[in-house]
Order: C-alpha cells, then sequence, then structure tokens
C-alpha cells in the first residue's frame, strides 16, 4: 500500500467498492488546535467584559481544550466524541464560567454524528443539551428563568445544525450511490466489449482458418496431380493467413490502445465485399452478389454488423454445406440493411442446428442492433441465413 493510502485512511467505503479519502492527520491536528485556540482566547477575551462569573481557572482551561481535541477522532468515533464535547461544555457552562465561543467544537461534533448516520446519539444529545443549558444553571440556582428568546434562540441552533448535517449525509450518500452506478456501468461496457471482441476474434480466426483449412486440404490432394494449382492454393493460404493476422492484430490493439493510435487497417464493411468473395473463390466457393437499392455508406456498427454476418455464413457453406456455390443479397432499404445469404448445398447448416458459436455470434450481432435474425433450411433445398438491421435514426 502506498504512503498516500495509508494516510488518508481506510482504502474502502461502505460497500467495499469506492475510495474515499479523508483528510491528512496535520489537517485533522490544525483544525483541532484553531478551533481550542479559538474557543480559549475568545472565551479569555470575553471574560474581561463580564461580570458576576467565575474566573478562569485550569480546570476551565482544561475543558474548553478538551472538546476541540477529542474532534480527531470524530470521522472514526463520531458518538464518544460527540459525548465528549457534550460532557465538557456542559459541565464548563454548569461550572458558571465565562460566556464565549465554547460551543464550537459541540457543533461540529453534533454535525458529524449526524452526518455520520448516528441519529439516536445526536437526538439524545440535542434533547439532553436543550434542557441542560437551559435549565440547568436556573436548577443550580445561578441564573434567572430562561427567556423566550433564549428557549427559541437555542432551539433554532439545533435545528439549523441538524439539518445541515442531514443535508450533507444525504448528499454523501448520493455521490456513494453515483460512483457505484458509474463503477457498475463501466464493468457492464467493459463485459460487453469483451463479449464484442470476442465475437471478432471468432470470426476472424473461424473464417481465415476455415479457408486456410479447405485450401490446404487442395492443395494436399493436388500436390502430386498438379503442382501447379496447390502451387496457387498454397499461395491463397499465405494471403489469407497473412489477412487473418492483420484483422487480429488490430483487434487486439484496440484492447492495448497503443498510444491510443488509429486502427493500421480499414475496419470491415461491405465495402470489402469484393476481398471476401476473391477470398471464397480461391477456397472452390464461387459467390454471387446482388444488391437492391441505392448502395451507400452505412452507419459504422450496421456496415461492420452486416460484413460480419456474410463472412460467417460463407464461412458455414464452405464447411457444412456440401456445395461450391452461394448467393448473397444485400437490400438497402431506406430504413434498414438487409442480408441474405444462400447455398443449394446439404441443407442441414452447421452441426448442431446452428447452436454453435457462428450462428449464435450472428443471432447477437442482428439483435444487439435491435434487428431480425434468422438461419434455416430452405424449402427447395439449401440453407439460408437473413438478417434485417434497421437503420440509425438521424440526428
Amino acid at each position: 500500500m502506498r504512503t498516500d493510502e495509508r494516510e488518508w485512511g481506510p482504502p474502502w467505503t461502505h460497500g467495499g467498492e469506492h475510495r474515499h479519502r479523508r483528510p491528512p492527520p496535520f489537517v485533522r491536528w490544525l483544525l483541532a488546535a484553531v478551533i481550542a485556540w479559538i474557543q480559549v482566547a475568545g472565551t479569555t477575551f470575553a471574560a474581561e467584559h463580564q461580570s458576576g462569573r467565575e474566573a478562569l481557572d485550569p480546570l476551565a482551561y482544561l475543558l474548553l481544550i478538551a472538546g476541540p481535541v477529542a474532534l480527531l477522532l470524530r470521522r472514526r468515533h463520531p458518538v464518544p466524541v460527540l459525548g465528549v464535547a457534550f460532557g465538557t461544555t456542559l459541565t464548563y457552562w454548569l461550572l458558571g464560567y465565562p460566556e464565549g465561543p465554547i460551543f464550537i467544537a459541540l457543533a461540529i461534533a453534533f454535525f458529524t454524528a449526524v452526518a455520520k448516520g448516528e441519529r439516536r446519539a445526536a437526538a439524545a444529545v440535542a434533547i439532553a443539551g436543550y434542557f441542560g443549558f437551559l435549565w440547568g444553571p436556573y436548577l443550580l440556582g445561578d441564573r434567572d428563568t430562561p427567556d423566550p428568546g433564549a428557549i427559541l434562540g437555542l432551539a433554532a441552533w439545533i435545528i439549523a445544525i441538524a439539518a445541515g448535517a442531514e443535508m450533507a449525509r444525504t448528499r454523501r450518500q448520493q455521490m456513494i450511490e453515483s460512483r457505484q452506478r458509474r463503477a457498475e456501468e463501466g464493468r457492464r461496457q467493459a463485459s460487453e466489449e469483451r463479449e464484442r471482441i470476442a465475437r471478432e476474434l471468432h470470426d476472424v480466426l473461424a473464417h481465415n482458418i476455415s479457408l486456410i483449412n479447405v485450401q490446404a486440404g487442395v492443395a494436399l490432394h493436388l500436390m502430386d496431380k498438379d503442382p501447379e494449382q496447390a502451387r496457387t492454393a498454397l499461395a491463397a493460404i499465405k494471403a489469407e493467413s497473412k489477412g487473418a493476422l492483420q484483422e487480429v492484430r488490430s483487434v487486439l490493439e484496440v484492447l492495448r490502445r497503443v498510444d491510443e493510435t488509429a486502427p493500421r487497417a480499414p475496419a470491415p464493411s461491405l465495402e470489402r465485399l469484393d476481398d471476401l468473395v476473391a477470398a471464397m473463390s480461391a477456397a472452390g466457393i464461387e459467390v454471387e452478389v446482388r444488391t437492391q437499392g441505392a448502395v451507400r455508406t452505412l452507419p459504422a456498427n450496421i456496415e461492420l454488423a452486416g460484413f460480419r454476418i456474410v463472412q460467417e455464413a460463407l464461412t458455414n457453406v464452405a464447411r457444412h454445406a456440401g456445395t461450391d456455390r452461394a448467393t448473397v443479397l444485400i437490400d438497402y432499404d431506406s430504413d434498414a440493411l438487409t442480408i441474405q445469404i444462400d447455398d443449394d448445398g446439404s441443407g442441414t447448416g452447421p452441426p448442431g442446428d446452428g447452436a454453435g458459436n457462428g450462428i449464435a455470434g450472428m443471432r447477437e450481432r442482428a439483435v444487439a442492433l435491435a434487428g431480425q435474425f434468422s438461419a434455416a433450411p430452405r424449402a427447395d433445398g439449401g440453407f439460408r441465413v437473413s438478417a434485417r438491421l434497421p437503420l440509425e435514426a438521424p440526428k
């Protein structure tokens, strides 16, 4: 633990989730010294202009100093400190010593107790102090019956201090709850970011490694029969692996936030469908892309989700469909982007009827954008993946 954490008090506040810094020791000692000086010096000065009161003696000064010294422990032990401040101040008052600024330590201790939630102790001291300071001297025969001004004035002071302390306590609680909400929101966002990056890594690796696997099989099959065709497949493997490494590096840089630099590679978007089609063609899958509506650049999250859905669907075609043809339809509607990928293969889709990460990942991307998604065999044979992604409302 660092030195500043030790000096600023316990590292965790209520709930164990948020740091609450406390004044360092020299501030607490300075406050106690200032209050003690005010009470002693102020009362000494006031005593020079009063008559009929007991002279200040060592006991009086001890009582004036005890309360401020007790304030050093007010944050850790608010109730005992309140008791000490109340007892010493009331004792000073009942012994008939000169009036002066003798209530400062008591007021601060009372304020702290209420702010710390010690309402019962504060209420008990308020009631005892109200009657003790007003009627104690009268019962001891030192003063006359309290006048209405003193009765109402003391009540007003007690209410004002209690109200101010309660407001401070409420404000402090609101700040703690606000920090808790921000921390919870930060954890939620971090979890969502991890899930998003996990989807990105899955889509990148599943697609490229699947194509590499297909092309490696082709190369092995043609190694002896057609070396030139095998060489073409190996070149495609090299290109695909390089592209996969670049995309993985780009995703990992988001985690590292290296120097907050811009990504080295462009973000995947529908504009890169030609590269995707070329990669599928090198793997022996002929892909026909058709578009409807006005082709235009869409919001980045729509572009990314659209590209990844097409990529994952074509990966499933290469791995599971048992066909060498697929069709991609991109429909640029006025309020949504519709994507449809069809193949004329076996129609079984991924193993487990789409229960794997691929189908689940595509569905999560669509749902995250308030869209719809479906993946099922077609009635006339083959398999269809369809997604409708509503466009963001213009700002």
